[in-house]
């Protein structure tokens, strides 16, 4: 009963901590996708990248390369949190 109490409060701090990196990576690529597509485009739209204004590239391939390093960084992260819940599958 000890035993499957205790893997009950580790999968519920386990899904806090999955829910708090979600929650950054998500902000995360908000900003970059609201706010440098819409918000500061006009700031950004002041410096050139590729012949292109910097704004409207983030607006169209920046927030995408974003979110697919974020998606790396929580690869990495849940794997870290795999390890520390001792849910690591070779474990």
């Amino acid at each position: 009963m000890e035993n499957e109490l205790n893997l009950q409060e580790r999968r519920k701090a386990y899904w806090r901590a999955n829910l708090k990196i979600l929650a950054i990576l998500m902000t995360i690529w908000f900003v970059v996708s609201f706010g440098c597509g819409i918000l500061f485009v006009e700031q950004l739209n002041q410096i050139k990248l590729g012949g292109f204004k910097l704004g409207f590239w983030m607006a169209q391939q920046g927030s995408i390369y974003v979110f697919v390093a974020l998606i790396f960084v929580y690869v990495r992260q849940m794997n870290k949190l795999d390890r520390e819940f001792k849910f690591a599958d070779n474990e």
